[in-house]
């Protein structure tokens, strides 16, 4: 059995789940994160965000965070917009002196480029019209024929449950997630109708 290999990654505990290829913007005042996010920058590497799944504990699996465009925003405090890259899975964590919580992880391996099966036509369908709006086209750096793409980018907009979206993330098959995610659909098809 191949050993793991752990990577130390500065986590950012977050009420939201962020997917691969998602967008996320957030604002940052807390001075931890502010030394975080000028580290990160200077060694041009990401941050994981993990989502709080109750009030104690977060997720063990997250996404890693890529800095892709940050400003100070009308308050004053700093705006990052930030790219959904890899996952990984959390090993044990530590608190710095000043808070900043660091995880021993282990990054997940991409998910294989599967084209989309013809049973989940409806939900590519679904994302290409979803796409002709320029907010989401803006918010999604996806490819709708790939199955974990169009899968991750449909999880990314809909408005999922927390823990759903958590479940969704930490599943390991393109094709089971997108065989929820058109469960999910079909549930809630009346609420999605174009306004």
């Amino acid at each position: 059995m191949s050993e793991i290999t752990l990577t130390r990654l500065p986590l950012f505990p977050l009420s939201s789940v962020l997917f691969p290829g998602g967008l996320i913007g957030l604002r940052i005042f807390e001075s931890r994160y502010l030394d975080m996010v000028k580290e990160r920058l200077r060694v041009n590497e990401g941050f994981g965000i993990v989502a709080n799944v109750s009030e104690q504990a977060h997720a063990l699996i997250g996404t890693e965070a890529i800095i892709i465009d940050f400003s100070t925003l009308e308050d004053g405090l700093l705006g990052l917009k930030c790219r959904g890259h890899r996952r990984f899975r959390v090993h044990q964590t530590k608190a710095q002196a000043d808070g900043l919580l660091v995880g021993e992880v282990e990054w997940l391996a991409p998910e294989p480029a599967l084209p989309v099966r013809a049973q989940h036509a409806t939900l590519q369908a679904l994302m290409r019209e979803m796409l002709r709006q320029e907010a989401v086209s803006n918010e999604l750096d996806i490819d709708p024929d790939q199955a974990s793409d169009l899968s991750f980018g449909l999880a990314s907009i809909l408005p999922l449950e927390i823990l759903e979206a958590q479940h969704l993330l930490e599943i390991r098959d393109p094709e089971e997630r997108l065989e929820r995610l058109m469960h999910w659909v079909q549930q809630h098809a009346d609420g999605l109708e174009p306004a």
